[in-house]
């Protein structure tokens, strides 16, 4: 387990409502709040399942929530509305909208469908004030046009969760004053194109998060991740921006505070 680390973590996008974590979420938490990671966001991806993510958010402190239609999910799933998105915002709980996006490696058949749906959270994170959350595969230069189009239209917030795409979008997205998201991709070995991409980016516009259950960074990776992972990959940010981990952790969870401004609780403790 990572040693505890002066200054706090914060995993900013998880998924503790999958199958993975059933029956098992106290001792994920209590994990993670012992590595240093004293907050997180558990991110709905199917709408039909945003009572069981609210929940997680209401019964945990340190929890908090956002809610949207995954890309590869959006041919499956009756559309979202603004009006639907711009409703469930109302929950003290919920911070962003999302993750929404397009991934044209699994589900390039329904890139129609995709970006459409893209559009709705758009707006929604418009009208809301809350910060939008990407997920994009394969898909650079369609997400780059979407985002920025709406952009132009009318300013929003915006984190490219789980960045691993090229350089040229991620320029372009910290160009528009949005923020990249490190995975535990970036401290996979074969990850230095990758890392040389955040290196070149402002370290006033990174977050972190473990994506969990997936990609568990080293020593982990292979099994399931989890938010208290959010430490190893902290680690290796620091190394990359060559500050000690407690700089990059103090950075990291100011840049969160900025950007989810909802999620600035004082005195969270469970």
């Amino acid at each position: 387990m990572p040693t505890s680390l002066p200054a706090e973590l914060v995993d900013s996008h998880c998924h503790l409502d999958f199958p993975d974590f059933e029956g098992e979420i106290s001792e994920i938490l209590l994990r993670a709040h012992e590595a240093g990671v004293r907050r997180m966001v558990t991110i709905c991806t199917r709408l039909r399942n945003e009572p069981n993510v609210r929940a997680i958010a209401e019964a945990h402190a340190s929890v908090f929530y956002a809610a949207g239609t995954h890309p590869m999910s959006a041919s499956e799933e009756p559309m979202a509305s603004v009006d639907q998105l711009v409703a469930l915002a109302r929950h003290p709980k919920f911070v962003g909208i999302g993750e929404t996006g397009l991934d044209y490696h699994y589900t390039a058949e329904s890139k129609a469908i995709q970006q459409d749906s893209l559009r709705v959270h758009i707006i929604a994170a418009q009208e809301t004030g809350l910060p939008l959350i990407i997920h994009a595969r394969e898909a650079d230069d369609d997400i780059a046009a979407i985002l920025t189009e709406g952009f132009r239209e009318r300013p929003y917030t915006c984190v490219m969760h789980c960045f691993s795409s090229g350089e040229a979008l991620a320029k372009s997205m910290l160009e528009l004053g949005f923020y990249l998201s490190m995975s535990g991709i970036a401290a996979f070995p074969r990850s230095q194109e990758l890392r040389d991409i955040f290196a070149a980016a402002p370290v006033d516009r990174i977050l972190l998060e473990t994506d969990s259950p997936y990609l568990a960074p080293p020593p982990r990776r292979g099994r399931r991740n989890e938010p208290a992972y959010t430490a190893y990959t902290a680690k290796a940010g620091a190394a990359i921006f060559g500050m000690t981990e407690a700089e990059f952790a103090a950075q990291t969870t100011a840049n969160f505070d900025r950007l989810f401004t909802r999620a600035r609780l004082p005195d969270i403790a469970a």
